[in-house]
């Protein structure tokens, strides 16, 4: 379906073409990103910025990929960058920012995470490494396979399988290992 968009939309049309991303693909980069930032405002901004670079360089898609997995190529690579930015190892949101960014985000929370279980299930996958966290989101909350997933990261395939499995031990020593996570 994605190369059909690309193929079906001409140059004149970028704007139609990532219209179309953005409705296919934006919450899922969005959680994506917010998984990297723990942040929801900065989340917002990154994902933002990351379809403006896929607006910028949509011309250099190549189709070797799904579009899908060029998208997540630049989201990751955007959010990797940002974290080791100057401005965000070194600028300090104030209390004011900060106590309504936690009640926007409790907000978002409450209606997406619902039960208990969740909770504790997203806080000890974001209390991992990014090695980590990145390959336990794509492969249990974006569905992606390991190829995929090494395609998307820059890894090899058995790096991947790697960190899935030291992530979901270090998932059970904290004492958390949920159903989802013993099928693969």
């Amino acid at each position: 379906m994605d190369e059909y968009i690309v193929e079906s939309i001409g140059a004149d049309d970028k704007a139609i073409m990532i219209d179309t991303m953005m409705k296919n693909y934006g919450q899922d980069i969005l959680q994506l990103v917010y998984s990297y930032v723990k942040n929801q405002t900065i989340a917002e901004d990154l994902t933002q910025d990351i379809f403006i670079k896929c607006y910028r360089n949509l011309h250099t898609y190549r189709k070797k990929a799904k579009l899908k997995t060029w998208l997540w190529s630049i989201a990751i690579n955007h959010c990797k960058d940002y974290l080791k930015s100057w401005y965000n190892k070194n600028v300090v949101l104030s209390n004011e920012v900060l106590d309504s960014e936690f009640d926007e985000a409790n907000q978002l929370e409450s209606k997406v995470i619902q039960q208990d279980e969740d909770d504790r299930l997203v806080a000890h996958v974001m209390s991992l490494s990014v090695e980590f966290r990145e390959v336990i989101y794509l492969f249990y909350f974006e569905e992606m396979p390991i190829k995929e997933i090494a395609s998307v990261t820059g890894t090899n395939s058995n790096t991947v399988k790697t960190r899935l499995r030291r992530a979901k031990q270090l998932l059970k020593e904290y004492g958390y290992l949920p159903k989802i996570f013993i099928i693969a």
